[in-house]
């Protein structure tokens, strides 16, 4: 199908381009005119990237095996390349918000309230729960592991969101979160589904999601230490 080519083809420009421009605000200095401005472009990248393969998934699900001639398990299709895929580009605008609203909210943390931010933590949620679900339907354990992602990422913005007393740093360390979480999922989505056209075999292996999950974790770990560090010096 035309249209899902050139969805494929948008999604890859998109999600390359905050791929690359990730590193830019992880690695320059935190608040600098380089952070800020590259942080505005993987801001924007990761937003339509979610949106464009939130319009694979759905695809996928309406058109299994048009949208993926060379694969006859329909079941599986449906379950990966719909509804996981799906969930990661949920996940992905969630996290993306949410971590550009800890930024413009740092001295209004009600405006973390607002209700698309609310809104996208019970979306998550449920697209958590079906990801699971459906995961343990077609008995695919990495589509029910990853889901906890999903369920940790809406217990913890929520429990920031409604807490009555953050500490002066709280937005920063939600801020990194949010956005080395963003990412995660981009370059999880380009290890995981961009192998099943070079590798195969390796697309659903869960040594190679834990690449990008196992880099970001141990980023989002370094950054809030060096921030809640600088923190207690003051």
């Amino acid at each position: 199908m035309w249209q899902f080519n050139v969805l494929i083809g948008a999604h890859i420009v998109t999600g390359t381009l905050g791929a690359v421009s990730f590193w830019i605000p992880v690695l320059s200095q935190k608040g600098g005119r380089n952070h800020r401005r590259w942080g505005r472009v993987f801001f924007v990248a990761m937003l339509v990237t979610a949106c464009l393969a939130i319009c694979m998934s759905l695809m996928s699900l309406r058109w299994p095996l048009e949208t993926h001639p060379l694969m006859q398990d329909v079941p599986l299709i449906r379950g990966v390349f719909g509804w996981m895929m799906l969930y990661l580009g949920i996940l992905t605008i969630n996290l993306a918000w949410y971590s550009w609203l800890c930024v413009r909210n740092v001295r209004n943390h009600r405006g973390n309230l607002e209700w698309r931010n609310q809104g996208l933590q019970w979306i998550l949620l449920l697209a958590s729960l079906n990801c699971a679900w459906q995961g343990w339907k077609i008995d695919q354990t990495l589509m029910m592991a990853f889901s906890v992602v999903g369920f940790a990422t809406v217990a913890t913005n929520l429990r920031f969101m409604y807490k009555a007393s953050p500490r002066k740093h709280d937005w920063a360390l939600e801020h990194i979160k949010g956005g080395i979480g963003a990412g995660i999922s981009v370059y999880t989505a380009f290890f995981a589904f961009g192998s099943v056209r070079l590798i195969p075999e390796l697309a659903l292996h869960p040594g190679l999601w834990s690449i990008p999950l196992g880099t970001g974790l141990a980023l989002i770990l370094y950054h809030q230490a060096s921030v809640s560090r600088a923190a207690r010096q003051r």
